[in-house]
């Protein structure tokens, strides 16, 4: 217990219990800063800060500075943030663990007590991104995907099993149960936390918080919870006793006025939010919304806002305490007493309710008018670039014949009225019927799979009837025929934590089906369509309300709970479909309800992705196209011939809150969220290893020794300047996380398909980069692979090839040599290790936005083990710079205006960056010399993006879990 500031005081925690808090009134009337001033948000790190000053980890002088927080001009100083708990998905969690593993395993090889490596903060990880959409449109195929999962994973799920006997703190729930983001906000979080400390004789109360490693840790912030995505790098660090830093940040506030019109969803609103916040240049920074707007949006709504904040660019988009908040706590069954002491805490840190216009300093203030938010859709290759909904149709068609340079297609003269017919099944077997084994042309079919011995087809029911199709009824459907062509939609996905969270959209894309099938209307047998919920309780009320059988009707069955479609785990489409896209070079387009539609993202062989609100989903896929006005033009025609129209299907407000009232029970909530091994029987049946130690199996493809923790010594190495660099890469603007470090299929040609091919394995049982992040070896060889990604040192080409220019010793540079003229043509893999050979440092190029996207470290770790010393960008995304120092990989930024084109670079010149040392301070400039093929030199000032004097640290130990693991076998000599 620390009390520096004398701030320790009882407060009524409810239900005649009393508790303890650090009173941040307190503080304030003791002269330390204008706390009632301060962002809510600031607050609840400020709670964090004091209740943790020890004077080691965190000083006076961090509470004086934050308590003091100025709005306009906040302190360039960092803030070491303890945070109460972190949480983990699967896809990021493997290879934290398999971190964990690894730094357990070298502290035995330095004769140290391996249980010195243990998490000193509750951790959480749910098994989420592994289910991938195999099987659609049948009752089936949540069983059938879920079957796929297991036999696909089995290995990662030994090894997840094995940490969780392995560490105290660790929690794990398995597959099934839903996606870690509606976990947390239905399950995990509290709101409020308490502590016995052993000098007091009452629990110790203060703020939930947390850091997750996923980008979408975000959407607890809906629920007045702070907390932001990290990469697993940060994470581990959390987990192992070092508070997360970042600079004091500006906060911006969102002044929320009026009210959503009639038929204005929280999608609509949420993508209205993402381009207002992008073009406010939010990147770094807290945003906090208030205002009598912010208090009428209900918490999934105020969630699904939080959610989408790595894509407007802020650290977070947080939305205060208040009635809702509490309100929302008891709604999902959480007990009496937590709710209570949720509510008590905040009122008794004056903290509660939704603050109003001129309450509250921020650093930039943005008005808000729900009541100007209209129906949008976002795409198709960016979350902020949002299309009005009318003129989605006018929109695709400029960019299919736009230039590619200027994010087009470059389609000339495309003709969009021009089908290409594409035979399905060749029959109609009965909906839900398994087709014989020699139908390998079936929908929702991976070839190879053990499991194709029962393949399902995708077939549905006459939406009027519900009965079976009949063969005769409608040759184009019936008989598996399609008609495919540019701005065909070929998948229709209902996915995603960030509206399957929100009861509001989700019902009424149920009732818009059930308008649908009503009519007559369906669903073209081209389109792959699936529901994937983010948790079980979104099946209860679809169910209880007679609607999933109406959207089971339309192709939209259940097929996982799970992170699917959005994270690239869309499964196969049929492969006449695929042979299509290619043969006529089409642009296809994806609908879904996520939250992310970057470059072959979905999938490899969609070009054209929008994000949009569950209904829009629906009715695009009844559309079958995305060329279309839905204001203007019909959807289809109705079992009568009529013309259907949108408005005609479209719920109104009073009809999706009069079905909610029916739906939602806090007793589902208990009832689902508990006994989860006993829920899932397939989890029982995973064996695993036990012990402290993890036993390496060198035959795994899954799970492998990471090389960081090789030949670790207790000496750290000493900053120095990068010198006869060469350039792996050179890029432009936007360049994300997934296009560095892929997480969907792996191509069968690229440098991680051809080693898994000499490892033995068939092209059907590659999985996906994400469930492999546990292997280094695949990895690393799929860095910078993503089949859509740009590099300009090799023009007009797409996917990861590069040139190799030679390799040249370090003295090169200095001794004036000349670069090579030659440049041969390889895969950025093959290239790296050429580099690696000679020893020749290695340096990426790039334009804004570097590393947006998901919070994913393997971006980062692939990046440093290619070799690369150096990323040198116009501009940062906030998690992938800090990813970069944790992998120690030095992030430099161009000064404003100065790109890699504007200087001409082509990848053929030979670089160092002088002025680094150990002496060397966050932010200053160092030096970019280029060294062209003609002989000239030149000098370019670049900003130090080390942020921190702890990144310092950082980069000096060579990473941040080498800067950990040397403390922790320091402090246990």
């Amino acid at each position: 217990m620390h009390d520096e500031f004398k701030t320790l005081k009882k407060f009524d925690a409810g239900k005649g219990r009393e508790g303890f808090l650090y009173s941040l009134p307190i503080l304030e009337e003791e002269g330390i800063g204008k706390i009632s001033r301060l962002p809510i948000s600031i607050r609840i790190v400020l709670e964090s800060v004091l209740r943790n000053c020890d004077g080691k980890k965190v000083r006076r002088k961090d509470v004086e500075t934050l308590a003091n927080w100025s709005a306009k001009s906040p302190a360039n100083e960092e803030i070491p943030f303890v945070v109460a708990r972190i949480v983990l998905q699967d896809f990021t969690g493997v290879p934290l663990v398999v971190d964990l593993a690894a730094m357990r395993s070298a502290v035995q090889r330095l004769g140290g007590d391996p249980k010195i490596i243990e998490p000193l903060v509750p951790v959480d990880l749910v098994v989420d991104h592994s289910v991938q959409v195999d099987f659609f449109g049948s009752a089936r195929a949540l069983q059938l995907n879920l079957d796929m999962e297991f036999k696909r994973n089995r290995e990662r799920y030994q090894f997840l099993k094995w940490g969780q006997q392995a560490f105290k703190t660790f929690q794990l729930i398995p597959p099934g149960i839903g996606i870690v983001h509606q976990v947390n906000l239905e399950y995990l979080a509290k709101g409020v936390l308490f502590s016995q400390p052993s000098t007091l004789n009452s629990q110790l109360y203060f703020p939930d918080t947390l850091v997750g490693t996923d980008s979408h840790t975000t959407m607890i912030n809906g629920l007045g919870v702070v907390g932001w995505g990290v990469g697993g790098i940060e994470a581990e660090a959390g987990m192992l006793g070092q508070p997360v830093y970042f600079l004091t940040p500006e906060v911006v506030g969102v002044y929320m006025s009026g009210q959503l019109c009639e038929g204005v969803t929280a999608t609509d609103l949420v993508l209205h939010i993402t381009q207002l916040l992008r073009a406010q240049k939010v990147v770094g920074k807290f945003v906090e919304f208030y205002g009598e707007g912010a208090a009428s949006l209900p918490v999934p709504d105020r969630a699904t806002i939080g959610n989408m904040s790595p894509e407007y660019g802020a650290t977070m988009g947080y939305f205060p305490v208040d009635q809702e908040s509490v309100d929302y706590l008891r709604a999902t069954g959480r007990s009496d007493e937590q709710y209570r002491a949720f509510e008590n805490y905040f009122r008794a840190q004056k903290m509660f309710g939704m603050p109003l216009k001129g309450e509250i300093d921020y650093s930039a203030d943005i008005d808000l008018d729900l009541a100007e938010v209209q129906p949008s859709v976002a795409g198709p290759k960016r979350p902020q670039d949002r299309i009005s909904l009318p003129e989605l149709g006018k929109t695709f068609r400029e960019l299919l014949e736009k230039p590619v340079r200027d994010g087009g297609y470059g389609k000339k003269h495309v003709d969009l009225g021009e089908k290409h017919l594409v035979e399905l099944n060749g029959s109609a077997p009965r909906n839900g019927e398994m087709a014989s084994t020699d139908k390998k042309e079936d929908q929702g079919i991976n070839p190879g799979d053990e499991l194709n011995k029962i393949e399902m087809v995708a077939n549905r029911p006459t939406p009027d009837t519900g009965k079976e199709i009949e063969a005769e009824s409608s040759e184009v459907f019936a008989h598996g025929h399609s008609r495919i062509g540019h701005g065909s939609v070929l998948i229709a996905a209902i996915t995603s934590c960030t509206n399957t969270s929100n009861p509001s959209v989700m019902i009424a894309a149920g009732l818009l089906a059930k308008k649908a099938v009503e009519r007559g209307l369906r669903v073209d047998p081209a389109v792959k369509t699936s529901l994937a919920p983010g948790s079980r309780v979104v099946s209860d009320y679809l169910d209880k309300t007679g609607l999933q059988k109406y959207l089971d009707q339309l192709g939209f069955n259940l097929v996982g709970y799970g992170c699917t479609t959005c994270i690239g785990n869309s499964g196969p489409l049929h492969p006449k479909i695929e042979k299509a896209i290619h043969e006529f070079d089409l642009v296809a387009a994806s609908v879904l309800s996520g939250n992310r539609n970057f470059e072959a993202r979905v999938h490899q062989n969609i070009k054209a992705n929008f994000l949009m609100s569950p209904p829009l989903v629906v009715a695009l896929a009844l559309a079958g196209r995305v060329d279309i006005d839905l204001s203007r033009e019909p959807l289809g025609k109705d079992k009568h011939g009529k013309e259907t129209f949108l408005r005609d299907l479209w719920p109104n407000l009073n009809e999706i809150k009069k079905t909610m009232q029916s739906a939602l029970r806090p007793q589902t909530f208990r009832k689902l969220y508990r006994d989860f091994a006993d829920q899932n029987p397939k989890w029982n049946e995973i064996p695993s290893s036990t012990g402290d130690i993890y036993q390496w199996d060198q035959k795994s493809d899954y799970i492998h020794e990471p090389p960081f923790f090789q030949n670790f010594s207790m000496e750290p190495g000493h900053i120095e300047e990068i010198r006869g660099a060469r350039a792996l890469g050179i890029f432009g603007d936007s360049v994300t996380t997934d296009h560095i470090s892929p997480a969907g299929a792996v191509k069968a040609t690229s440098p991680a398909g051809q080693y898994l091919v000499s490892r033995g394995i068939e092209h059907a049982d590659f999985n996906s980069y994400g469930s492999r992040r546990g292997n280094d070896l695949v990895m690393t060889r799929g860095t910078f692979a993503n089949v859509r990604i740009k590099n300009l040192m090799v023009p007009g080409t797409e996917g990861g090839v590069t040139k190799f220019w030679g390799a040249h010793a370090p003295s090169c540079a200095v001794e004036g040599a000349s670069p090579s003229s030659d440049g041969e043509e390889m895969s950025i893999f093959d290239a790296a290790m050429k580099y690696a050979e000679t020893k020749t440092p290695l340096i990426i190029f790039a334009g804004h936005e570097y590393g947006a996207g998901s919070s994913r470290d393997w971006a980062a770790k692939g990046t440093r083990l290619l070799g690369v010393k150096a990323v040198v960008a116009a501009s940062f995304e906030r998690i992938h710079r800090s990813n970069l120092v944790g992998m120690g990989v030095l992030p430099l930024q161009l000064p404003d205006g100065i790109t890699a084109q504007s200087l001409g670079l082509d990848g053929s010149e030979i670089f160092s960056i002088t002025g680094l040392s150990n002496k060397i301070k966050p932010g200053k400039n160092v030096t970019l010399e280029i060294l062209g093929k003609n002989g000239q030199k030149r000098s370019v000032p670049v900003k130090l993006r080390i942020d921190t004097p702890i990144e310092i640290d950082y980069y000096r130990h060579g990473g941040i879990l080498q800067f950990v693991l040397r403390q922790l076998l320091a402090r246990n000599k």
